[in-house]
């Protein structure tokens, strides 16, 4: 995933296929969030659709979405203007979330709720859902990382392991050939370091091929 909007501070998702839920009860209009993690615009417009078929007897199918790259979007799905979509959205982004797609369900009660009631309702709402992913372990952190590969000699594979842990990296995996390469993962800007302690071990030579920075799970 490449880096956006979002700095090496990094975003919460949710873990693949992991669905949180939250439900709020107003004067008996029933509101049930939904929040699930999505890769990009046509997965949360696939949820939204999903969401919609599996409460096709509702008044509203309120839709927000947020990606890393910056792109978001929602609606108030015939609500009053700015009193669904985007106060689900606002707490997405007040999460420090991203790659996310909520869809907050109203089963109306019968008494009219007023903007500002909507606008508490769908709030608390998604905010319950927010909690009930991070309650059972459904969140993850997608930090800025770069991964680092390189080449070595069998005799210089502990010490240069050593290197790794010693810079804050990890070794994804290693391949035993001729010599062995190891595929590091540093949080970005971690990996300067080991590479410089790299060309010294190597007199000068430069051993490290170095990615580009993308998001993901360190």
């Amino acid at each position: 995933m490449d880096a956006g909007a979002f700095d090496d501070t990094g975003f919460l998702t949710l873990a693949d296929g992991f669905t949180a839920t939250g439900e709020f009860v107003d004067r008996k209009s029933r509101f049930i969030a939904q929040l699930r993690h999505v890769s990009g615009e046509r997965e949360a417009n696939s949820f939204v659709d999903e969401v919609r078929a599996l409460h096709h007897d509702a008044r509203h199918n309120v839709p927000a979405w947020l990606l890393s790259d910056g792109r978001e979007r929602c609606s108030d799905d015939g609500e009053p203007q700015r009193s669904a979509g985007m106060p689900t959205l606002e707490v997405l982004r007040g999460g420090g979330l991203a790659n996310v797609c909520c869809v907050v369900t109203r089963y109306f009660g019968g008494t009219l709720l007023g903007p500002g009631g909507l606008a508490r309702a769908y709030t608390l709402s998604t905010q319950l859902a927010v909690e009930d992913a991070r309650s059972r372990g459904g969140l993850v952190r997608m930090s800025l990382v770069t991964r680092v590969s390189c080449c070595i000699p069998y005799a210089a594979y502990g010490r240069v392991e050593r290197l790794v842990a010693d810079c804050g990296g990890k070794v994804k995996d290693s391949i035993f050939s001729e010599e062995v390469q190891l595929n590091c993962a540093f949080l970005s800007g971690d990996e300067r370091r080991f590479v410089a302690g790299m060309r010294e071990l190597a007199a000068g030579e430069d051993l490290c091929l170095v990615g580009e920075p993308r998001f993901g799970e360190f």
